[in-house]
């Protein structure tokens, strides 16, 4: 499966030739507790990390939030 993943073109072996969100952050590794993810421009909701699937060619961001003072 082709994406682009921050700005990087990646492949991903899928078999199913689907991956949801949260199987793409074990998969690559994106442990962070706060992080946010666009996929196509669309801000994701945590809750729908299962259910929102990533298809070819998807643009994919994950953003690490950081909080400071």
């Amino acid at each position: 499966m082709n994406l682009v993943i921050n700005n990087r073109p990646e492949i991903l072996d899928v078999k199913a030739g689907t991956i949801n969100i949260e199987e793409l952050l074990i998969a690559k590794n994106f442990t962070y507790k706060m992080l946010m993810v666009r996929v196509n421009g669309k801000n994701v909701k945590r809750d729908d990390y299962q259910t929102t699937l990533i298809r070819e060619n998807d643009n994919v961001e994950v953003i690490h939030l950081i909080s400071g003072g």
